[in-house]
């Protein structure tokens, strides 16, 4: 027998209406996404189908580090809607990590730096290495795309970060990428590239200040760790 559609329900239930009236605060997860798919399948109401997101992916992180292709596979989502709530989720993302314009954020400290290290790489499904282009007084002044795919000291050659960084006249910068295993534990070639860019930033004059690793709900901080100048080589370490 058919579900209820939102149709079926009165009118100060809809979700979208709900929205108009009370504000996106008063919504539920499942309300909030019913508004984003925007309609549901044939004989099956949209909250039947966010619902049924929240119960594949565990709740909104999870949704929202799902792939286009994970989504598609939900039962009453496919690509279009797939597409629409990954639009979503970047667009929260942006306006997140956004300024007004008036002044660049300044990275004084490793959570300012981890704070917009982890907007552009967390929920990621791939590896993904940026660095942080700073001026003299640590204002930034861009994120720069350096890799994406296997992120490894064979890969990622210190020629393509400091390439970026001498194109921005930057006098220091935060090397950053994430691990979608969830893991922020470094692994070798990871340590590997650490020493490699670090000992050419000491030849072009741009300070490399730290390497972040942004796992799905933690960090890792090379400066932190007392690792940034000198690598532990002697300590046991994880591969990929």
């Amino acid at each position: 027998m058919p579900s209820l559609t939102v149709r079926d329900l009165p009118v100060s239930e809809r979700p979208r209406e709900r929205l108009i009236a009370w504000g996106p605060e008063r919504l539920s997860a499942q309300e909030l996404l019913a508004c984003v798919l925007g309609r549901g399948i044939a004989g099956e109401s949209v909250l039947v189908t966010a619902q049924r997101l929240l119960q594949a992916f565990g709740d909104l992180r999870g949704v929202r580090r799902a792939s286009v292709e994970e989504l598609s596979a939900v039962h009453g989502v496919g690509p279009a809607k797939a597409a629409q709530l990954k639009a979503a989720f970047e667009l929260h993302r942006r306006a997140d990590a956004s300024t007004d314009g008036s002044q660049p954020p300044l990275v004084e400290s490793s959570e300012a730096a981890i704070a917009l290290a982890g907007h552009h790489l967390r929920g990621k499904t791939q590896e993904q290495c940026i660095a942080l282009l700073l001026d003299s007084r640590h204002r930034l002044i861009r994120i720069a795309e350096i890799a994406q795919g296997t992120v490894n000291a064979s890969l990622v050659h210190p020629r393509d970060i400091f390439k970026a960084a001498i194109a921005a006249n930057a006098t220091a910068l935060i090397l950053a990428h994430n691990h979608p295993s969830g893991d922020p534990a470094p692994s070798d070639e990871d340590l590997v590239l650490t020493e490699r860019v670090v000992a050419t930033g000491h030849l072009v004059g741009i300070a490399v200040l730290d390497h972040l690793i942004i796992g799905r709900d933690s960090h890792c901080s090379f400066l932190a760790q007392g690792w940034l100048a000198q690598p532990p080589r002697s300590r046991p370490r994880r591969r990929r």
